[in-house]
C-alpha cells in the first residue's frame, strides 16, 4: 500500500468516519455502521468494499452479516496516521455524534440480532 492510496481512502468523509469507529470499537457489523452514520446499507457497504480492496480493512461473515475490522497488518506509518487522526477528532462532530448513535443502537450484533 502506498501513502497516496491510504490517504485517498481517508479523504472521503464516509470512509474516514467508518475507519474511526472501527479504530475505537475494534470490529463492527455493517448494520452498526449504517446506524451510526445514518446512511443506507448499500452506501456503507460500497465504501467498506473499497477499504477492503485497498487492504485497509478485513471482513468476516457471520450468517447474513458482514463484520469489518482494521487490518492488523497495516504498515506502521498507516497505523500512526490513523491513530493521530483518531486522537485529533475524538471530541469533535460528526465523530462524537456517530459514536453516540452507535451506543444507543438497539439490538446490536453482540446480542446476536441486527436491526
Amino acid at each position: 500500500m502506498t501513502p497516496e492510496t491510504f490517504l485517498k481512502m481517508l479523504s472521503d468523509p464516509t470512509r474516514l468516519r467508518c475507519l474511526l469507529l472501527l479504530q475505537r470499537e475494534g470490529e463492527l457489523c455493517v448494520c452498526e455502521l449504517t446506524c451510526a452514520l445514518g446512511e443506507i446499507q448499500p452506501k456503507i457497504s460500497r465504501h467498506l468494499a473499497t477499504l477492503r480492496d485497498a487492504g485497509i480493512v478485513l471482513d468476516r461473515r457471520a450468517g447474513q452479516w458482514i463484520h469489518y475490522r482494521i487490518n492488523p497488518k497495516l504498515p506502521a506509518w498507516a497505523n500512526d496516521i490513523l491513530q493521530s487522526v483518531y486522537r485529533a477528532v475524538l471530541d469533535k462532530s460528526p465523530y462524537t455524534v456517530d459514536l453516540n448513535k452507535l451506543k444507543r443502537m438497539p439490538r446490536r450484533p453482540g446480542e446476536r440480532i441486527c436491526a
